[in-house]
């Protein structure tokens, strides 16, 4: 993708803007507005005109385009405000609704669409964004096809979702959900997206929006030859001081910062900027979130020299090179929110997960005190007399288990890979409701209909098994039921 007005020398007046979807422009470098929630956590809110105000300077430099979320405190109410002032060019507003896990019926998703419309005061919603918090509840995809329904309405203009990993956008795109983009961090330190979640863009045409590209401030001539912090008392340098810890130490941060500061030198730019600008030269991302505290410190005058240089083979090369000293981010994006280790302020979100809702609810067995089951409302469970997952005392044998949604849809006829993700799920779903873990699966028989999705379908089982390593066969069959490429079974020994 091109960029218009970009020099060598000079600040452009205005930032570049980059297409999502059919007809969605924003701008290269969006405005976050979660600062909003920590502004107000004292309990007092932002006077919406008042904030609005600060809005519209940030629009008139060009920087038009907004980012926010259900939780971002009065951020919603604020830019309903400035797209209330009727700006031409009209400012794009990108939000998020980020519901807790359980049933997705189509009356829930239309109250969470509704609700953001009516904090934002418009008819239809520029980019609606979906976090959800553990893939084992499949609810996920149905309040994804009932938002692309609700867009088929005109109630939203595009689709993202926040913090998916690879596996999963894939799944939701190869099943027909028209996604448009993925917020996830993406910096120098943690550079997990440029994996892949970069096949899968450039696969599908969806692209990202990356947020955390200057690592919590760390990324700045602030922190340039400083001793490590022993203490910090910022919820968002707590995050991604973990980050930096994960990704070798100080030490090797300091490769990169240095790095950074030779190649911000050599350009007359900070080092933030040129942070943001190994980000923005990423392919698949269309544009990079920069915070901002309203009625403070106005940086877009900085941000526009993002657009003002370029980094030439030599500077990609020296980051390449500090780049080598450090350790990769263990995992995908959003890993840090699903599984350990959990790279947020508070470092262990292991009380939160454990308080969310089993994805099926275990029945006992009559005559059996020491059996419990799962089913997951199948008509074929009571046509055939079976259940999901049974488990007997320390076992659990879950039953041959396909990418079956909805009333007995196929997930992705067309994407072997993309079924193996979603019917392992399932699998990791009925493992957990009966109070077992993935570790806890040791064996797993994989029934495939076609050679050729081999390689796809053992990726994505290693995906979930590559370091359990389960007993395992494959088999090739003749053929399954309906549009369903593979069907795995299990068993897990609780421990």
């Amino acid at each position: 993708m091109t960029e218009s007005r970009l020099g060598t020398a000079n600040a452009p007046q205005r930032p570049p803007r980059a297409r999502l979807g059919a007809s969605l422009d924003i701008s290269r470098a969006l405005v976050g507005l979660w600062q909003v929630a920590d502004i107000e956590r004292s309990g007092v809110a932002i006077d919406p005109e008042t904030g609005a105000g600060h809005l519209a300077r940030y629009a008139a430099a060009g920087f038009d385009t907004f980012d926010m979320a259900d939780h971002y405190g009065s951020a919603e109410i604020i830019a309903g405000r400035l797209l209330a002032r009727g700006l031409d060019p009209r400012p794009v507003v990108a939000t998020k609704w980020c519901p807790p896990p359980g049933p997705m019926t189509a009356e829930i998703v239309r109250r969470g669409v509704e609700e953001r419309l009516q904090r934002l005061g418009v008819d239809r919603v520029d980019l609606l964004q979906f976090h959800w918090w553990t893939y084992q509840h499949p609810g996920w995809l149905d309040a994804l096809h009932e938002m692309a329904r609700l867009r088929e309405q005109g109630l939203i203009g595009e689709i993202g979702v926040t913090n998916f990993d690879a596996e999963h956008l894939n799944l939701a795109i190869a099943d027909g959900v028209p996604l448009v983009s993925n917020q996830v961090s993406f910096s120098l330190v943690d550079r997990r997206a440029a994996a892949n979640l970069r096949a899968v863009c450039e696969k599908t045409g969806a692209r990202l929006l990356a947020y955390g590209t200057l690592c919590g401030g760390f990324l700045s001539e602030r922190w340039l030859g400083k001793p490590e912090p022993a203490e910090i008392g910022d919820w968002s340098k707590m995050k991604y001081k973990r980050f930096i810890d994960a990704a070798g130490g100080w030490a090797a941060f300091q490769r990169i910062l240095q790095a950074a500061a030779r190649i911000a030198k050599k350009h007359g730019v900070s080092i933030s900027n040129v942070a943001t600008r190994w980000v923005l030269d990423q392919p698949h991302v269309a544009g990079v979130i920069i915070g901002a505290r309203l009625g403070e410190n106005d940086h877009a005058a900085d941000n526009l020299r993002l657009f003002s240089f370029a980094l030439d083979d030599d500077d990609k090369a020296l980051l390449d090179e500090a780049f080598a000293a450090t350790t990769p981010i263990p995992g995908d994006c959003g890993d840090e929110y699903r599984k350990p280790p959990f790279l947020t302020a508070s470092g262990d979100l292991s009380h939160h997960l454990d308080a969310l809702p089993k994805p099926f609810e275990p029945v006992g067995v009559d005559g059996r005190a020491d059996a419990t089951r799962v089913l997951t409302g199948s008509k074929w469970e009571d046509i055939a007399g079976y259940c999901r997952a049974h488990r007997f005392g320390d076992r659990i044998l879950v039953s041959g288990t396909t990418a079956v949604a909805g009333h007995d849809r196929a997930v992705a006829p067309q994407d072997a890979g993309a079924q193996t993700t979603y019917l392992t799920d399932r699998i990791l779903a009925a493992v957990i409701s009966l109070g077992g873990r993935a570790e806890d699966i040791a064996r797993t028989r994989i029934y495939i209909t076609d050679e050729a999705d081999v390689l796809d379908i053992a990726r994505a089982h290693g995906r979930i098994f590559g370091r359990i390593k389960p007993a395992n066969t494959l088999v090739r069959v003749a053929g399954l039921i309906g549009d369903h490429r593979v069907e795995i079974e299990a068993e897990a020994l609780v421990a």
